[in-house]
């Protein structure tokens, strides 16, 4: 056991030397960078309200529509108290109470070897809970959507303009 952690702080001691050098190209990395020049708007429109159209062309408009009675009320997640404890699962309790004194690896304690082990998972369980906390809205899937509409809107402009070329008489 002793040996695998000493291998492991060996082999993370390493990684910053085995980093790729600034300025050297990444086979592939140019196929799979987004479009860098195009800028999402997201907004919340509420009732009938519609969504404005973007004036320029290297820019998406992203609305995500809420109900007319939302349009004056506090956003949702700010509605309700978090660290109320009447909001938590028994479950949650319990397994809090579990980590009451609780010392070595996987603890996230400045006691005992190993201790720092359990930090980096408490750091993910409460980027989880704060997704979760976070709504309904599911802007990546929006923003993607709205890229989409506006590459095919950019592709018919393009088939249109190569069609107007063909038949200009020469």
């Amino acid at each position: 056991m002793r040996l695998a952690f000493l291998a492991l702080t060996a082999a993370c001691a390493a990684a910053p030397a085995l980093a790729q050098q600034p300025g050297v190209p990444v086979p592939g990395a140019a196929a799979a960078a987004p479009e860098t020049d195009v800028r999402v708007n997201q907004l919340i429109v509420y009732g009938s309200d519609p969504c404005p159209q973007s004036e320029d062309p290297n820019e998406v408009t992203v609305c995500a529509r809420l109900p007319e009675d939302d349009r004056y009320r506090l956003p949702p997640n700010l509605r309700e108290n978090p660290n109320d404890p009447a909001s938590q699962a028994w479950a949650g309790r319990a397994i809090e109470l579990s980590y009451v004194g609780r010392t070595g690896a996987e603890s996230c304690s400045p006691v005992g070897s190993g201790g720092f082990t359990g930090c980096f998972n408490q750091i993910v369980n409460q980027a989880r809970a704060e997704r979760r906390a976070a709504g309904d809205v599911n802007w990546a899937r929006m923003v993607e959507e709205a890229r989409a509409e506006r590459e095919a809107r950019l592709r018919a402009a393009t088939r249109e303009e190569e069609e107007a070329e063909r038949n200009e008489p020469e």
